[in-house]
């Protein structure tokens, strides 16, 4: 009776194998190991027992995902529940290659599960012959299902967010960091090199980047007038500055120099301040960046100091698996190694010395205020890296422990726990989730709707627009719209409107119209009140000239009074 199975996992399905007699302690020796090598030794060693392939490339990524975390999937379970012997006397063993799975599966079934010894052999020479093992599968089969599963399951394992990507955050610092030296660098070199026919300008402007505005405004000091104060006025921001400037170009000690030379120096002095205009629209890029890929950070200790450490550590999820005491003498290794060599103090900071709380804090306190400032780093790093809507709200809550602590320092003030500080930040950061949340769910129902209006407009002008297209005239939804509201506008542009003021606009037209639809029934009302029985009765009586036929009073009855204001007015 076999009681030793052996589980292989391939890329085309689940095998058992049966093992038969083996010696354990020969299974060491190099002729054993040898006879692994021989497909038709190895075949009297082992047997297939069961094989199950997978119906799809995307179960075997899944099962593959299941096995490489430790997890029985529901198709493992289903196999082995069918094919590996558990009832009887003895309970037979199942070798497996990984130990993370085997615990797994002990769990699972409450068998006996072997990972060492001669599994390992078994397992080798069952992956050198498995596509002589099973029937009907090749070697090129074989390794093909094994490519595009390795594919697959390297994609899964990436996960892959362009508005999280803390590469591009390692990027950009370290090319703020090479800016910084570098326009340092050249701008020590415009000094030396405008010095020489401008030195009193040295003194005047200290700043790098305004002294080469400054040397490309100025150009030939001689040539420095009144007229040129109001531009210098602008680059160095001060009159008094300017001022001076133009005082010392005109008593100034330096050479005189030569056209050329001055071209080139211009040309050097726009190549730095470009560069320092770049190093301003990088800052503002990382600032952006740090926003989306770690907000928490950023609010907390700063947007350059939270990439350096974020660079330091490699990505996100390295600093966020470094414990506090790592990432508060993050950058400063050096000296931790030598203070360690020598047996001498170890460093108290890092990189996080260049956060304003550590510089403002007294002498005595810069330990503790930097171990509580990396305490809190690494929550934050925690938080950025595993939470699935960014927001900042434990960054700002953990800042203002840390000002808490400083004060609690410097006055003696208690701050405040722990737990009441992070319930109110959980609360909020709900509160901020749910508006996130309600706002992606309101585009997406947009973008949903709009998908639904686009296939409907498809649809119809699938059915209306041949005959449109037979007549050569084939009209847009937007077109049709405006061809509506110009014959609209035509139509009211003829009817003829008595107004008293002149011609009226259609949509004077629109409310006039209604205006008289609602008095209408208003002043027929007050008529009828109004009446009394005589216009009544001569109401009726005119009502019944009207009722009499045209042919026999061809022209209408007209009272007395009306014959004599009408002799009246032609007398007039």
């Amino acid at each position: 009776m076999v009681l030793l199975h052996v589980l292989f996992e391939h890329a085309s399905g689940y095998a058992l194998f049966a093992v038969k007699e083996v010696e354990e302690i020969g299974m060491l020796l190099p002729q054993v190991e040898e006879s692994v090598l021989n497909i038709g030794k190895f075949n009297s060693m082992v047997s297939l027992a069961a094989f199950f392939p997978f119906k799809s490339a995307q179960a075997a990524l899944d099962n593959m995902n299941a096995i490489s975390e430790g997890v029985v999937h529901a198709d493992l379970k289903l196999f082995l529940e069918t094919n590996l012997p558990l009832s009887g006397k003895k309970k037979a063993v199942l070798g497996v290659s990984d130990a993370k799975i085997g615990a797994a599966l002990q769990e699972e079934f409450t068998l006996s599960i072997q990972t060492g010894g001669v599994v390992a052999e078994i397992s080798r020479g069952v992956r050198l012959h498995f596509h002589s093992l099973v029937k009907g599968l090749t070697a090129l089969a074989a390794s093909k299902a094994q490519l595009g599963l390795g594919h697959s399951y390297s994609r899964a394992k990436v996960k892959f967010n362009v508005n999280r990507v803390d590469n591009m955050i390692i990027q950009s610092i370290a090319l703020l960091d090479q800016l910084d030296k570098d326009i340092n660098t050249f701008s020590m070199r415009v000094r030396e090199w405008y010095g020489y026919h401008f030195p009193e300008l040295i003194k005047i402007v200290s700043d790098n980047s305004m002294y080469c505005r400054v040397a490309r405004l100025i150009s030939n000091r001689k040539e420095l007038s009144e007229e040129s104060l109001e531009g210098l006025e602008e680059v160095v921001m001060d009159s008094a500055k300017a001022q001076a400037i133009l005082d010392a170009s005109r008593s100034s000690m330096g050479m005189d120099i030569s056209p050329i030379d001055l071209i080139n120096i211009e040309r050097f002095s726009d190549r730095v301040v470009s560069l320092a205009a770049y190093r301003l629209e990088l800052q503002e890029y990382l600032r952006s960046k740090m926003g989306q890929v770690a907000p928490n950070l950023a609010a907390l200790i700063g947007e350059v100091v939270g990439a350096r450490l974020i660079s330091h550590a490699g990505s996100l999820t390295n600093l966020a698996k470094y414990p506090a005491s790592t990432v508060q003498i993050l950058g400063a290794e050096k000296a931790l190694f030598r203070a360690l060599k020598t047996r001498g103090n170890t460093p108290k900071y890092g990189l996080i010395f260049h956060s304003t709380f550590i510089g403002r804090a007294a002498a005595k306190n810069k330990g503790r205020i930097s171990r509580y400032l990396a305490n809190k780093c690494t929550i934050a790093s925690r938080i950025d890296c595993f939470s699935e809507v960014p927001s900042s709200v434990f960054g700002d809550k953990l800042r203002e422990q840390v000002e808490e602590r400083l004060s609690f320092y410097e006055t003696g003030d208690l701050p405040r726990k722990n737990v009441d500080v992070m319930k109110e930040a959980v609360k909020e950061a709900t509160d901020v989730a749910a508006e996130v949340k309600r706002k992606l769910d309101k585009k997406e129902k947009k973008r949903k709707k709009r998908e639904k209006k686009m296939q409907e407009l498809g649809e119809n002008g699938g059915t209306n627009g041949d005959a449109e297209e037979e007549n050569g005239e084939v009209e847009t939804p937007v077109v049709k719209k405006k061809k509506q509201a110009a014959e609209e506008m035509e139509v009211q542009a003829d009817e003829p409107v008595a107004a008293e003021n002149g011609a009226e606009t259609p949509g004077k037209k629109k409310k006039k119209k209604k205006v008289e639809a609602e008095e209408a029934p208003a002043e027929e009302a007050e008529a009828e009140a109004e009446e009394t029985p005589a216009k009544k009765k001569k109401k009726r009586k005119s009502e019944a000239v009207d009722a009499e036929p045209a042919e026999e009073t061809p022209e209408p009855a007209v009272s007395e009074k009306k014959k004599k204001k009408k002799k009246k007015g032609n007398e007039d």
